[in-house]
């Protein structure tokens, strides 16, 4: 999840952010840009911890196991498809497929786990209404609104390396 550091990072970045585009004296700059990086910003954090989440249910319910080697394969195709194994078991499995019964589209919901959760709907909600906000109000700025958009998750990824580097050296 994320640290002080990458808090820290995200929060002086914001700060350069401002005090740039109140220097430069245009205001559609600053709110087209605050209004992507804050947006953004809401659509990683949802994403981590809707992932969390995900995690730790898996955890709880016994699918992810101290025992497992390699456990996001385990997450992320957990009936073997991708696997680089024969391809007989692929067709195996689509005889399996064929003879369970098909699914809902609200079963097929609650399966989706991570990539539908009501954090990460709500934090794309909240980027499209900025963007139709500001684009109503005429007030949109689009290369300070991507800049903004694209400043929050990269920090975040880069945070991320970099901590990892850090773990890895100590």
């Amino acid at each position: 999840m994320i640290n002080i550091r990458t808090i820290n990072a995200l929060i002086i970045v914001d700060i350069g952010i401002i005090i740039f585009c109140m220097l430069a004296g245009n205001k559609s700059w600053l709110i087209s840009s605050q209004v992507g990086y804050i947006s953004s910003l809401l659509v990683v954090l949802a994403s981590m911890l809707s992932y969390k989440n995900m995690l730790k249910s898996s955890v709880d319910n016994g699918i992810i196991t101290a025992d497992n080697d390699n456990i996001l394969s385990e997450i992320e195709d957990p009936h073997g498809l991708y696997d680089e194994e024969d391809y007989t078991k692929n067709i195996e499995q689509k005889d399996i497929e064929e003879d369970e019964p098909k699914r809902t589209t609200v079963e097929s919901l609650k399966h989706s786990r991570a990539s539908l959760s009501i954090y990460r709907l709500m934090a794309y909600g909240a980027l499209i209404a900025g963007f139709m906000l500001l684009s109503s109000e005429h007030i949109l700025h689009i290369p300070s609104y991507l800049f903004g958009i694209f400043i929050a998750p990269v920090i975040t990824i880069g945070m991320i390396f970099l901590n990892k580097a850090n773990n890895e050296n100590n």
